[in-house]
């Protein structure tokens, strides 16, 4: 996820350093997803109202501008837009799927990865590593607005075992 594009910058100035000193013998190429009504790095242009559900990359201007670009550039890599249906869909996938309760911003590089195979532009034979960011307790919105009304019980240990199929 890009959103003050910090992290990026962060890790693939980490990337150099491990390079440089012959820890690693390539380097990635970056990819960034910006939410798409908060993407300023995709536009090109300052975003004066940024609206996305990602709260934590809803950044209009963000203050790694240029050392994001810069990473994106050096690395033959990319900065892209998903949706915030493209990012609740991913937020909900990894959770599925995986048992990983990610932040809907942590599932904006998740979306952007499943956009790009979608597009057919992924590259063959390489390692893919999405780094999720926050944990879902950052953000609980979008999982409880998804959720089904909570089922109160008395204080019955029967009763409450009956209702969750235990009994």
């Amino acid at each position: 996820p890009v959103g003050n594009a910090g992290n990026i910058t962060a890790y693939w100035k980490g990337y150099n350093e491990y390079f440089n000193d012959g820890i690693a013998k390539h380097l990635p190429q970056m990819w960034g997803f910006q939410a798409a009504g908060a993407s300023p790095i995709v536009l090109n242009k300052v975003v004066s109202n940024p609206e996305t559900i990602a709260t934590a990359i809803r950044i209009g201007n963000p203050a790694s501008w240029k050392e994001a670009v810069a990473a994106r550039d050096e690395s033959g890599g990319l900065i892209d837009s998903v949706t915030d249906d493209e990012i609740l869909s991913a937020y909900r996938l990894v959770a599925d799927k995986e048992g990983l309760f990610v932040e809907p911003s942590s599932a904006a590089g998740i979306a952007g990865l499943i956009k790009k195979k979608s597009e057919g532009n992924l590259p063959t034979g390489k390692k893919i590593v999405i780094t999720v960011t926050g944990n879902g307790l950052k953000d609980v919105q979008w999982v409880l607005d998804g959720a089904a009304a909570p089922i109160v019980v008395s204080v019955d240990v029967d009763r409450a075992a009956h209702e969750i199929g235990l009994a």
